[in-house]
């Protein structure tokens, strides 16, 4: 019976579609179910429509068209402060003049509830500023800021709390340790939350299920690792990390169920893809592999971990960045890839540039997408 319950009180976007007056369509026949309790995520670049969406939901702009509901609990026309969601803002909005309990206490005040007292102090302990209660903003680091405003919203009890970039004002040290305050909070208190930012590592770092929006649409939705490791478009391939995308001639089909594989032709090698890593029905194909599955030795020397693999590539660069080296290697076709090589001491110091290399991958690494996406998608948001 509660597992009746709870999936009724799912956020239900149904064709939600915003344009505006001058003809700009920000958001294209969305449709979106988010599970209640769960932390959910509208990832991607500036302009693909995922702040449109939270604002749509929190009631901040106007459906052009489509649905938006809480269970059964149709919100779409429902002002604001109607609607049982609040919303963190990148700026924290507090007011200077009130103490930090005041300002959260500000909104069961203004709803009129009585003994909000034991609310405060619940909520203080929650978001672990009991001892700065009595000061005021400025007195306040920013993600102790943060936290206050993250306070003020939880303290309305909201069925759904909407995250606009909430960690984008700060440095990139304290905005790592936010998100994992931000998901320690959202367990502890059980609430949807939905968090729209830019920042891959944040979603992926933060979300139970990321969305990653382009052009008004959803490329892709699922666990950050499925997102990751086989991605169904250019887009995501490039946004989320690094690809490396090779052009490949399908050949034919073998075996069947978990078993079925896709033979492609690259370069004059044939590899073999899981058909559940491939996403194309077209003779060409964009074969994917992420940087940090390759691996290199020296030409002539037995591979670590041998697979699909070529001989006769060329070092033409070099990165050292500490935990890890990024090579950028000349294939014999004349293509650059990329390789991150974990800095583990086996190697005993960094290729040098000009070296022959033999490179090498697993063949359950690599994904197929079609050929007609742009191999460049996404890349320069990165």
């Amino acid at each position: 019976m509660s597992s009746v319950s709870e999936s009724r009180r799912d956020l239900r976007l149904s064709g939600l579609h915003k344009r505006y007056s001058n003809g700009f369509t920000a958001v294209k026949s969305l449709d979106l179910v988010i599970p209640q309790g769960s932390f959910f995520a509208l990832l991607g670049p500036s302009g693909c429509g995922k702040t449109t969406t939270l604002r749509m939901v929190a009631g901040l702009e106007e459906v052009t068209a489509g649905s938006i509901k809480i269970g059964d609990q149709d919100i779409t026309s429902e002002k604001p402060f109607r609607r049982p969601v609040n919303t963190v803002f990148q700026n924290y909005a507090l007011f200077p003049h009130l103490t930090i309990a005041e300002n959260i206490e500000f909104g069961p005040k203004r709803r009129g509830v009585k003994e909000s007292a034991a609310q405060v102090k619940e909520i203080l302990e929650l978001t672990e500023l009991t001892e700065q209660a009595g000061k005021k903003p400025a007195q306040l680091s920013g993600g102790q800021q943060q936290r206050v405003a993250l306070a003020r919203a939880l303290i309305n009890r909201p069925e759904v709390l909407l995250l606009d970039e909430p960690l984008g004002a700060l440095d990139l040290k304290l905005r790592r340790s936010m998100q994992g305050e931000l998901k320690r909070i959202q367990e502890e208190v059980g609430l949807t939350f939905v968090h729209v930012t830019h920042d891959q590592e944040e979603a992926m770092t933060m979300a139970d299920t990321v969305a990653v929006m382009n052009q008004g649409e959803i490329e892709q939705l699922g666990s950050p690792y499925e997102l990751y490791t086989n991605p169904q478009t250019t887009f995501v391939a490039n946004f989320l990390g690094r690809s490396n995308l090779i052009k490949g001639t399908v050949i034919g089909r073998e075996g069947s169920g978990a078993d079925a594989v896709v033979k492609v032709d690259m370069h004059g090698t044939v590899i073999s893809i899981k058909q559940d890593r491939v996403h194309t029905v077209s003779k060409e194909g964009w074969i994917g592999i992420r940087p940090e599955k390759l691996l290199i030795q020296p030409e002539g020397t037995s591979l670590a971990d041998p697979g699909n693999h070529f001989s006769s590539a060329v070092v033409v660069g070099a990165s050292y960045l500490g935990v890890s080296t990024e090579y950028v290697l000349k294939m014999p076709w004349g293509q650059e890839l990329m390789c991150f090589e974990q800095n583990r001491g086996v190697r005993g110091g960094i290729v040098e540039l000009g070296t022959k290399v033999d490179v090498s991958w697993r063949q359950e690494y690599v994904f197929l997408l079609d050929s007609s996406q742009d191999a460049q998608a996404g890349r320069e948001e990165e």
